[in-house]
């Protein structure tokens, strides 16, 4: 099962937390800590939460109905990272994003190759004509 990037983001964070706490990691070496409020890992979160739903209950949807999801995802992530305090949908970020949308939709019975490619995309771009960040 895919993991949601806000979660990983948030298991990197209380790893580092713990390293700087115990004496085996600097806060200046940190590359977690401080990026991310909790405000933005909720709201993140919660736009990839509704996604995986939605994906998840596609079964044998059309290209449009399959696009769709995808779009209303990257739109509420757009809005996030518009209305971002305390982080932003940075490149590593974005790629993170756009892989989980892709083993979501992979684990959902979507071949995301096939699809992107009526399309005249690469797999890793089927986000592109909505996203903003």
């Amino acid at each position: 099962m895919a993991e949601r990037p806000s979660q990983y983001w948030r298991s990197e964070m209380a790893k580092e937390a713990r390293a700087v706490a115990e004496g085996t990691l600097s806060p200046d070496c940190a590359s977690f800590l401080g990026v991310y409020s909790e405000r933005f890992l909720e709201t993140v979160d919660a736009a990839l939460a509704t996604f995986e739903v939605e994906a998840r209950q596609l079964g044998a949807a059309s290209d449009t109905q399959i696009l769709a999801v995808v779009e209303q995802a990257v739109l509420a992530l757009n809005r996030v990272n518009q209305e971002a305090t305390g982080g932003s949908i940075d490149t590593d970020e974005r790629e993170q994003i756009c892989l989980f949308i892709d083993e979501v939709l992979t684990e959902s019975g979507v071949d995301v190759g096939e699809l992107a490619a009526r399309h005249g995309v690469s797999r890793y771009a089927i986000t592109d004509r909505w996203r903003q960040w």
